[in-house]
């Protein structure tokens, strides 16, 4: 049996993202195909002092780009995004455990290419803040062709995948039956019930970025994310 999850590279993403990863053996970064534009591929969500904001990667207007092609040509969002991410979180219990790595990441590397940062952010904190022991690769590494659901169905078997987990978004798209027939399992992500933790700036949300997770409850986020379901 081998679970695998493939999707695009977000920046920064919330909980649920690294939520699936940690339900894999294999988590695949899908970012050779189609850049959407006001998506979460360039940005995310914080909670602030004046309420909710996006901090957003500058990465221009064309559309006919795949993720893995959006160049980054001005860096001055990494002094912004660093600076915002310290103001409004410096009082947080654990922002001292996380200052080295959102110092690192924002004045010690220039970005260049969208798809390298989110991938490097999202590798990063599944090892080294949330333990999570899942390969990771690339889509890029299998050559895979085909159309959309196509195209995924190749990579699967690629992967030799017995089991997919999916964000339930995909329901739109996908026909169970052609995976069936394929010899591959659906899992569908549940991302209901997350429990709430302690939150600053207000009225809690879930939907922000992971990055106010780990400030606010350090090493004890992975039990927000999918320890709670031990206790059911």
């Amino acid at each position: 049996m081998k679970k695998v999850a493939i999707l695009q590279s977000n920046y920064i993403p919330w909980k649920g993202y690294f939520d699936i990863i940690h339900d894999v053996d294999l988590f695949i970064f899908y970012d050779d195909v189609q850049y959407t534009i006001r998506d979460w591929r360039n940005r995310n969500r914080i909670k602030t002092f004046s309420g909710t904001k996006w901090l957003t990667i500058p990465t221009g207007s064309n559309r006919q780009r795949l993720i893995c092609e959006v160049d980054i040509n001005d860096n001055k969002w990494q002094r912004k995004h660093f600076d915002m991410l310290s103001l409004n979180y410096s009082k947080s219990p654990y922002y001292n455990q996380y200052k080295d790595f959102l110092y690192h990441v924002y004045f010690k590397k220039q970005w260049a290419n969208l798809s390298e940062l989110n991938q490097y952010l999202i590798r990063y904190i599944s090892c080294n803040f949330l333990c999570i022991i899942a390969e990771f690769d690339d889509s890029r590494s299998y050559n895979v062709t085909g159309t959309k659901q196509e195209r995924l169905l190749n990579l699967l078997k690629a992967a030799n995948a017995s089991t997919y987990v999916s964000g339930p978004a995909a329901k739109n798209y996908i026909i169970e039956q052609d995976f069936a027939k394929a010899g591959i399992e659906i899992i569908w992500k549940d991302y209901s019930n997350y429990p709430s933790y302690p939150q600053l700036h207000g009225e809690f949300n879930h939907n922000v970025s992971i990055l106010d997770l780990l400030m606010n409850t350090g090493n004890e986020a992975p039990y927000y994310i999918w320890g709670w379901r031990d206790e059911e």
